[in-house]
Order: structure tokens, then sequence, then C-alpha cells
């Protein structure tokens, strides 16, 4: 293989980079983790995850991990609710056995990354490693983190996420600016911190969709609701909002003049203390990005090909990035590292481009006035 006797950093230590690590430690690569989280106990934000037939399931069936996901999936997680902001419900799929995401099993992201995790070869993941810079040094590069420590590599791979300190090193293509910013929230305890939207999701997930805006909902298996709102807004809203997001009231009389036509059952978002609010406004990555491939790094998941997430490709690209990069780095087929890289980036690239085209097409559907006639026809199979 082109990387026998090289080492190979993967900088990032979620689904994407940690299924790779997995994929690559099968064929024998030495490989380490860099993840700037402090320890494997972490608490794990965001929403549930579906995993499709074609990418993110594809690659658990190559890691071998297909009965760890099947002991911890929540199958009922994925049953949707459609409803606009009076909470006139339009699509139940808890009132009939069919589902739209049957085939597109959930998972909560803890268990995901705890089931890689237990996959790999102790002392893989180097844990409290916050990637600062990286230099050349002999044919590979020395990596230097925030804790003091450096470490040398032949091979780096970013899976740093969608604001990667990496990817300045291989081009300088910017992110564009989708339209919309999305506040994230997750509520713990939330059967008890807000019962009636707990029991309204009711262990699944819910769309609502009103006057040009979104809020969508789902539950995971530790207790947590975790919603995020949808607004069109400036790019700069975040920083000139004057909000300081780490106010909960502040974030709250936003959202009761922003959503002011909303049911006020939508307050109950903001009951309680025990909740963390992010903002993340929502870029994406030209549909013709490209760059010259390196002979030792290159990009996955967000790193790569950043986009809203409104189809739900998010953890399913960056997972099948990590399938297709570990064949060409292993297969054989490749006389140098490059090559194995420029075969790999030319595919990814294309694939990204056609699932940002989708996912930009749903950003706009979503937020705009019409938005539950024309999902409800995406559903059906009909022209929208």
């Amino acid at each position: 293989m082109v990387i026998d006797n090289k080492k190979i950093a993967i900088v990032g230590g979620g689904p994407g980079g940690l299924t790779l690590a997995r994929l690559l430690q099968l064929k024998n690569a030495d490989v380490k983790v860099y993840e700037r989280d402090e320890n494997k106990d972490v608490r794990v934000q965001g929403a549930t995850l579906d995993l499709h037939e074609e990418s993110g399931l594809e690659a658990l069936r190559r890691a071998g991990l297909t009965d760890k996901f099947k002991e911890n999936y929540r199958p009922n997680a994925g049953k949707l609710k459609i409803l606009d902001k009076k909470l006139n419900i339009f699509l139940d799929e808890h009132a009939s056995e069919e589902s739209y995401a049957e085939d597109r099993p959930e998972i909560d992201r803890a268990p995901l990354r705890k089931i890689l995790l237990e996959s790999l070869q102790a002392e893989t993941v180097v844990w409290d490693s916050q990637f600062i810079s990286m230099e050349k040094q002999n044919e590979g590069w020395l990596l230097h983190f925030k804790n003091g420590n450096s470490y040398y590599a032949d091979i780096v791979i970013a899976g740093d996420g969608a604001n990667s300190k990496i990817r300045p090193y291989l081009t300088d293509i910017k992110p564009i600016y989708s339209g919309v910013t999305m506040i994230e929230g997750n509520i713990y305890n939330a059967e008890i911190n807000a019962p009636k939207l707990w029991n309204l999701i009711n262990g699944g997930k819910i769309f609502a969709l009103d006057h040009n805006q979104s809020l969508l909902f789902s539950t995971k298996g530790d207790g947590t609701l975790t919603f995020y709102t949808g607004c069109k807004t400036d790019e700069n809203w975040v920083k000139n909002s004057g909000i300081d997001f780490n106010n909960k009231q502040q974030v709250f009389d936003w959202f009761k003049k922003e959503f002011s036509t909303w049911d006020k059952n939508f307050h109950e978002l903001f009951q309680s203390d025990e909740i963390s609010i992010i903002p993340r406004p929502q870029y994406h990555y030209a549909l013709d990005q490209h760059w010259e491939t390196s002979e030792n790094l290159t990009l996955l998941g967000d790193a790569a090909h950043r986009m809203p997430p409104y189809a739900g490709e998010g953890v399913n690209m960056a997972m099948q990035d990590a399938f297709e990069l570990a064949e060409n780095l292993t297969n054989n087929e490749f006389q140098n590292i490059k090559s194995a890289i420029s075969n790999y980036e030319k595919n990814m690239l294309k694939r990204a481009s056609e699932i940002t085209e989708i996912t930009l097409f749903n950003t706009e559907m979503l937020h705009a006035p019409n938005a539950i006639e024309n999902l409800l026809k995406m559903f059906q199979g009909e022209e929208i």
C-alpha cells in the first residue's frame, strides 16, 4: 500500500475522522486521531443522526460495526410531524405505520461516537489536542497543538469541521453565506423542563414551518430536546444583533419578538436554565470548488464541504468520505499517495457539489412562504 510505513494524522475526532481511523486500522495502518475534546466523556451536542444506506450505513458495514449500530439505534426517532406556527398538524408519522425516513435509521451522536471509539486500538485518539498550526518537516508535517505538544506525520487528513484550521494549508477558497442563520438549543431533562413540547415530539422529530421561518425539533435517548431556529438574516447578524447568546433571557426576548406570531407553547423552549444555546450562521462552498492536490494533505467532512443541514447529509457525507479515502489509500491501485488522494478528491468534490445543490434547494424551500405545501409534495414524489 502507498501508506505502508507512513504515520497518518487525522485531526478531528468526529464521525468522519473516527470512521477513517477504524477503516485504516483494519488495513494495519499507523494512524492517530488528534481531538480537541478533553476526554471521551465530554457531552456531545447536536441532534440525532439519520444514517443513509449508501453512505453512513455503508461505512459502518465496511467497518464491521453494523451489529453495534443495531444495538444502539433508535427505531422511532425518525418519525416526523409537520406543523405550522399555530400547531396545526399536516403530517403525523406516529399515526401511521409508514415513515418517509424508515430507510434512514436514527442514532444519537454520543452512542455513534462510542461505537467508533471502542472499535479503535488503545491510545489511537490523543485527547486534549486542539490544533494550532503545522509546518513542513522532511517529507511530512510537524503539527502543533494548544497543549504545547507537537507530533510528526507523513500524511495529514483534516476532519476538523466547518471552521477547519487545516483547510487554509490546502486552499484559500472561502465559504458562501446561505442567507439563513440557525440558533441551536439543547434542553436537558426536557421531559421535566419542556413537558408539553417533549410530549408533542413524542420521541421523534418535528418540522414547524411558517412565515419564512423554521423550528426543527428532535429528542435524544438521554432526555435532551434539541431545537434549531431558522431565519433569513444578513451574514453578520450574530455579531450585529447585540444579543449575548450566553444569556438565555436575551435570546428568549429575541425569540418572542422574531416568532411573535407563533403559538405561545413554543415559549416553553426557554423556561429552564438547563439549556445550551449556540448561534450557527449557515455556509456552503461553491458548487465548482477545487484545488491542487497535495502530496500528503487532504480534507474530509465539513472541512471539505460544509453546508446547511437541511438535507440530513452532513454526517453521511463525512462517513462516505472516510470509506472512499480509505479505499483509495489502501487498494494498491495507485503508485503514490498523491495520485490516491487526487482520485479521492475528484470523486468527493463531484459528490459534494451534487449534495450541496440539493441542500441549497431544501434550504430555500423550507424558508419559503409555501414551505409545508412544497415539503409534502416532495415527500409524495411530486414536482415542486
